[in-house]
């Protein structure tokens, strides 16, 4: 009877250090939110490499309706899933993670690629205008005019690849010029309010040729959020994510590690 007992003491002790062990070593899941423009596949070699190194990996489709409306769609994503997560912006993305990672929420860490990081009251188009080198305005389609008067906004096909994705190939900037999902005109000059980057540590990494956000405003907030990290692709386009996947992936990878 006593080694029964010894037994199935033994066989507690080594489930519940077994279940400690693979608690230790789970790694984050990392929530990918791509911007205006762009849609999800945009994060497709990025994915293959955290799958690849066995990261969790959810790409959300950003609705591109509001800041509040995406960002709120963004955090029940999030609110969803079980442990730690690592929230990745692209862009305008960067607006809506950054509204939608509240204060003691389970996002570990905050990665902006290419991306806006707002501090309250600051909207996108603000922050685009604030050095110069934005030629985003003139390679804009006829907007498309909705019900109510909201407008939908689209890059011309013909600027695409030069505006958007200038180190893609062309048979790939086509393909994205063709697929690009338009954001409401609105949104772009909807004030946030948060600025998550205040609480939770974050990681920034552009482009140095990036013509829809200057790589100037890029510097400034990412120095302003206290970046733990900072990667300026040299010759990258506003999708460093398609063009440099590894890198982007290895400053994503860098910030799930960190405590």
């Amino acid at each position: 009877m006593m080694k029964v007992i010894k037994a199935n003491l033994f066989a507690a002790f080594l489930s519940a250090t077994t279940g400690s062990v693979l608690a230790a070593d789970a790694k984050p899941t990392v929530v990918l939110v791509h911007g205006a423009f762009a849609d999800a596949s945009s994060w497709n070699g990025v994915i293959g490499e955290l799958e690849k190194d066995g990261f969790p990996v959810v790409a959300v489709a950003n609705p591109l309706r509001s800041v509040k409306f995406d960002a709120d769609y963004v955090r029940r994503v999030v609110a969803g899933i079980e442990g730690p997560v690592v929230l990745v912006g692209h862009s305008y993305g960067g607006s809506v993670i950054n509204d939608a990672a509240v204060p003691k929420s389970n996002v570990k860490a905050l990665v902006f690629v290419a991306a806006f990081a707002p501090e309250r009251g600051e909207t996108a188009a603000e922050l685009s205008g604030k050095f110069p080198g934005s030629t985003l305005a003139s390679a804009l389609a006829k907007p498309v005019v909705l019900e109510g008067g909201q407008k939908d906004l689209y890059i011309e096909q013909s600027r695409f690849h030069e505006q958007f994705a200038a180190d893609v190939s062309n048979a790939q900037a086509d393909l994205m010029a063709a697929t690009q999902r338009p954001i409401i005109e609105a949104a772009l000059s909807e004030p946030s309010v948060s600025a998550a980057w205040k609480s939770i540590p974050s990681w920034f990494v552009y482009g140095d040729a990036d013509k829809n956000i200057p790589p100037k405003a890029l510097g400034w907030m990412a120095e302003r959020a206290g970046s733990k990290g900072t990667v300026v692709v040299k010759g990258g386009s506003h999708v460093v994510m398609v063009s440099n996947p590894i890198k982007v992936t290895r400053l994503i990878e860098d910030a799930a590690r960190r405590d």
